[in-house]
């Protein structure tokens, strides 16, 4: 086998190299890594509480509902949110950018 790269990874290393796909890159992980950070945070708080604070979590807000439970909750409420910003970013902001880099890669104007 040949060490040398095809005319194809030429360009895929290229493009990866270019300061296009660094700004992609450097904006893609500007937005997963915090986000990522805060939804692991939230829901070790709400382990954390579970198992430190029972009494806490048990405490009822109306009801049977407790504030363990409304935690509970927002954390499917949380994962819905950043979903739904995720997209609304990604197609704004995340896509345009890497139809373009593709777009150049492909040698054709759109993508």
């Amino acid at each position: 086998m040949s060490s040398q790269p095809t005319p194809a990874q030429d360009a895929y290393l290229e493009v990866q190299r270019s300061t296009e796909f660094q700004d992609l890159r450097r904006r893609f992980r500007g937005f997963v890594f915090p986000t990522t950070a805060f939804f692991l945070a939230w829901y070790a708080l709400y382990v954390l509480l579970s198992i430190f604070a029972p009494s806490f979590m048990g405490t009822k807000v109306w009801g049977n509902v407790n504030i363990g439970l409304l935690m509970g909750l927002g954390q499917f409420v949380t994962t819905f949110a950043i979903t739904l910003i995720y997209s609304r970013w990604a197609s704004r902001e995340f896509d345009p950018r890497a139809d373009a880099i593709g777009a150049q890669l492909d040698g054709v104007k759109e993508h």
